[in-house]
Formats: C-alpha cells, sequence, structure tokens
C-alpha cells in the first residue's frame, strides 16, 4: 500500500505521450494521492523505450492550434505536478528516453536507470526544438550540455547522464528493480509529513536568491519542530530508539 507503480503501457507506439497517455497519467498521479498509505510513486515503462515523447501524429496538422496547445499544456501540467506531489516519484528507466520523455525523466525527484537506457533531445532533427522538454533538462544538467543535446540531437548514455545528474543512479539491468526498490523502502521509514514539507521547501528554495532562500529555510526549519513527527524524531534519537511517526 505504500507505493504507487505507474508503467507506461503502450510500447506499440513506443509509450509516446499522446494526449490520453498524458491525461491518464495526470490521473494516476493525482489519484489519493494525499493518502496517509502513499509514500512513493515509481513510474516505468513496459518494452525497449521507456517513452518516446510526444505522439507526432497529433502535431502533424498545422491547422490544429487548440488540439497542439491542449498537449503541451498538459504535458506542462503532468511535469509541474510531479514535483508539487508531496511523496516522492522516482522514474525507473530501462531504455530510451527521448524529447518529453527525457523531459519526464528529468521532471521526477530521482531517477533510476539501467545500463542500457539512452537519453536524448531530438526534437531539432525534425523542426521541432524540444523547447518544453529544456525546461526541464535546463534544471537537471549544466548548461552546456544541456544546449548541446538539445541542438545536436545526440543522445547522453547512462554513465553520461548519471556523470551530468540527470540520473541518480545506474545499475545493471537486472538490479534495476531491486535498486528502485532500495531506494523506495528506505524513503519510507521516514516520517510522510517531514518529507512532503521537505520536498516543497526544496524546489521552493530553488528559484530563489541565496539571502532569501536561507530566509525562507530557517523558518521551515522552526516550523519542521512544529510537528509532531519533527519532536517525535528528536525524542527518538536522544532515547536511542526508532521513532514511530504519525505520518
Amino acid at each position: 500500500g505504500f507505493y504507487r507503480n505507474i508503467i507506461l503501457n503502450n510500447p506499440r507506439k513506443r509509450n509516446a505521450l499522446s494526449l490520453s497517455m498524458l491525461q491518464s497519467l495526470r490521473e494516476d498521479l493525482l489519484h489519493d494521492a494525499k493518502s496517509k498509505d502513499l509514500r512513493v510513486i515509481i513510474i516505468s515503462a513496459e518494452g525497449p523505450v521507456f517513452c518516446s515523447g510526444h505522439d507526432l501524429k497529433e502535431l502533424s496538422s498545422e491547422d490544429d492550434v487548440k488540439r497542439h496547445s491542449q498537449v503541451f499544456e498538459i504535458c506542462a501540467d503532468v511535469m509541474t505536478l510531479i514535483q508539487n506531489l508531496p511523496v516522492p516519484v522516482i522514474a525507473k528507466v530501462n531504455g530510451l528516453a527521448t524529447a518529453a520523455g527525457c523531459q519526464l525523466v528529468a521532471s521526477c525527484d530521482i531517477a533510476v536507470a539501467s545500463e542500457k537506457s539512452q537519453f536524448a533531445t531530438p526534437g531539432v532533427n525534425i523542426g521541432l526544438f524540444c523547447s518544453t522538454p529544456a525546461v526541464a533538462l535546463g534544471r537537471s544538467l549544466p548548461r552546456k550540455v544541456a544546449l548541446e543535446m538539445l541542438f545536436t540531437g545526440e543522445p547522453l548514455s547512462a554513465q553520461e547522464a548519471l556523470m551530468h545528474g540527470l540520473v541518480s543512479k545506474v545499475v545493471p539491468e537486472d538490479k534495476l528493480e531491486e535498486e528502485t526498490m532500495k531506494i523506495s523502502h528506505k524513503i519510507c521509514e521516514s516520517s510522510k509529513s517531514v518529507l512532503a514539507l521537505g520536498k516543497a521547501t526544496f524546489y521552493r528554495q530553488m528559484t530563489q536568491d541565496l539571502d532569501t532562500a536561507y530566509k525562507m529555510t530557517t523558518q521551515v526549519m522552526v516550523d519542521n519542530l512544529t510537528l509532531r513527527d519533527g519532536q517525535e524524531g528528536i525524542e527518538a534519537f536522544i532515547q536511542k530508539r526508532k521513532p514511530i511517526w504519525s505520518h
């Protein structure tokens, strides 16, 4: 009951983020998101491609501006939602992640990838620059690395993605499930309310200047101590026992 596994399951279309796929993904992310039992969300995929990005057939008519706007708007909503959820979201990547699929990986809080995984933003090669994926990419990678990906469309290997900070860990394919669950189990050992506060604060301070960030997080640390679990954790540490979280 602590884990929600969301699986992109349209391998025939390379798990493209069609409008219907994006709508389903949003619904699955939001479903009972504030449940006391939900602690971690894991996003994975069936087939050799994690996600190929948008379904280009939905973008092939230059006249359908309203539908195009709908696709990109719901995609941005999903990517923002991932970071606004009160629980950590882990991408479990086993294969190729391109364009908006790469954006999805970059938007998750943690990303664990198999050694065979690759990451690319090749939109420039078909005349559709990956401008929305660039938002997540530019916040996860050094600028020059992100721009090389965006300007050339050339993929990063899993090890390169790890070196530049796009993913958290790279493991052999047969260890991917084990490593993802190891991280998930560790997350579940902590207080949900404390993690929720910490996650929200992390993303909020990232957009602020240094002085503002320290002023804001100083107050959050004080607020954290007013939480029941904040006091329980300190008392348990002093008493040399395991904390009993209220979540």
